[in-house]
């Protein structure tokens, strides 16, 4: 054994280091979906003040945030193969963090999708370089696992969002609730670059000395995935499933105000502890699983997301077309759960199938086509749909501008507009679901060859 590779297998940091580290992550990665899907839950009120169309409404939450996320991550990703990846953490949460602040100060439509492509551009570049970041603590055996508790922080952080923004903009404004929830991100950036360090490359590989390798160009890390017969139906599934959960939660708030007329403080306490709890168990249940699972087969790395895509399209349909708010909830609560099964064991095969510094270009990869085409084209695309629908149904001579004013809007305009604009919206939803089918019949095609492919790794 080289000087190099006893360096390599040699222990770094301390049980308690790790811990911090981890926690530390897993509150970066809930602050990142806090300022992300605090846009979905006070969208009733934005839209009524700003007086949006649900198009309008989408291309913010989606395809404004989402093209630059997915712009600026393989370039950040790039250098968070080559520099250190906890300044480039710590630098990128400060981004996403004033700009959700700023969100709160925007005078118009204009500056404030604006200010929202400034926090894709950051969060863009944290989750790149914090895979990296931990793949170089945990063994591939164990790497789902790890990826299923970093990737707490989207329920999490969706909670906190959803509850604490439903709170303050119904007790103050949507502005407040921007800039309430967007300052503290500045004092987690600060906490990340003071207490995190920079481990060795490829120290749990089975041969570190790979690590010393220079960081390949992005063609060679694409190269590399292609070689696998399974990357293509992964990324298919991956991409599909991501695409209706992106669609559905970008909107289940806004639903639920109209369909049910609940305020702003009740629809973020529902959405918050529906999507957040039922995000916990289906990420644990989707990463253990997968890694206890797969020690026997393999396979289990494609066919639990498969699972997962093929159960939630009936669920969602069901839980989109009750007469009552809780038993919209009660569905939507096991449409999150098996929806979540997805994203940790296809995130584990992808760092499974590279090497150390290409880890987070690989990442980069993965999220530039989920934002693209989940947070992106599906928020847009449903608000589109919902649109259209909306003003088939519209009484004659009722101005659809109006519309999103929603419960809160005067008598005469709630009673024109609460049907269409509810309904819409559910049929844009049930459309959406299609994708959740598909996205489960590439994971099982997936499962086909991905024993092959990580045998040969």
């Amino acid at each position: 054994m080289t000087a190099t590779t006893v360096e390599a297998a040699r222990p770094e940091f301390s049980l308690g280091y790790r811990r911090w580290m981890f926690t530390l992550l897993v509150a970066v990665y809930a602050c990142s979906f806090l300022d992300r899907v605090i846009v979905n839950t006070i969208g009733p009120a934005i839209i009524e003040d700003l007086g949006l169309s649900d198009f309008e409404f989408g291309l913010l939450g989606g395809a404004a945030f989402a093209l630059f996320y997915a712009a600026f991550g393989l370039p950040i990703a790039w250098l968070a193969e080559r520099f250190s990846r906890v300044n480039i953490i710590a630098v990128c949460i400060a981004l996403w963090s004033a700009m959700t602040a700023l969100s709160g100060l925007a005078p118009n439509y204009a500056q404030l999708l604006i200010y929202r492509m400034g926090v894709g551009i950051g969060e863009g570049g944290c989750s790149p370089a914090a895979h990296s970041l931990l793949s170089d603590h945990y063994p591939a055996s164990k790497r789902a696992s790890a990826l299923a508790l970093y990737s707490l922080g989207v329920p999490l952080g969706a909670m906190l969002g959803a509850i604490g923004g439903g709170w303050l903009a119904q007790t103050f404004d949507w502005r407040t609730a921007f800039i309430a929830l967007g300052l503290p991100g500045l004092v987690l950036a600060l906490l990340v670059r003071l207490t995190l360090r920079e481990p060795a490359r490829g120290r749990q590989e089975a041969d570190p000395a790979a690590a010393l390798a220079k960081a390949p160009p992005l063609r060679a890390v694409l190269a590399r995935l292609l070689m696998s017969r399974s990357f293509p139906s992964l990324c298919a599934g991956f991409v599909l499933t991501n695409l209706t959960a992106s669609a559905v939660n970008a909107f289940a708030p806004t639903y639920l105000v109209r369909a049910f007329h609940l305020g702003l403080a009740e629809t973020g306490l529902l959405y918050g502890l529906v999507y957040g709890v039922s995000g916990v168990i289906g990420m644990l249940i989707g990463g253990f699983g997968a890694d206890a699972a797969g020690k026997h087969d393999a396979r289990w790395y494609a066919w639990a997301p498969a699972i997962g895509s093929l159960i939630s399209m009936p669920v969602y349909v069901l839980a989109f077309t009750q007469a009552s708010a809780v038993a919209t909830a009660v569905l939507f609560f096991v449409g999150g759960v098996m929806t979540s099964f997805y994203f940790a064991p296809t995130m584990a095969v992808v760092h499974n199938l590279v090497e150390p510094r290409m880890r987070a270009t690989a990442a980069a990869v993965m999220f530039l086509l989920i934002n693209i085409f989940g947070q992106g084209v599906g928020p847009t695309f449903m608000g589109a749909v919902s649109d259209f629908i909306g003003k088939q149904m519209l009484a004659p001579g009722t101005a659809f501008s109006l519309c999103p004013a929603g419960a809160d809007a005067p008598g005469f305009v709630a009673t024109a507009c609460a049907e269409p604009s509810a309904v819409g919206l559910r049929w844009s939803i049930l459309a959406m679901t299609v994708f959740c089918l598909l996205g489960a019949v590439f994971f099982f095609r997936a499962a086909r060859f991905i024993r092959q492919d990580l045998a040969r790794r």
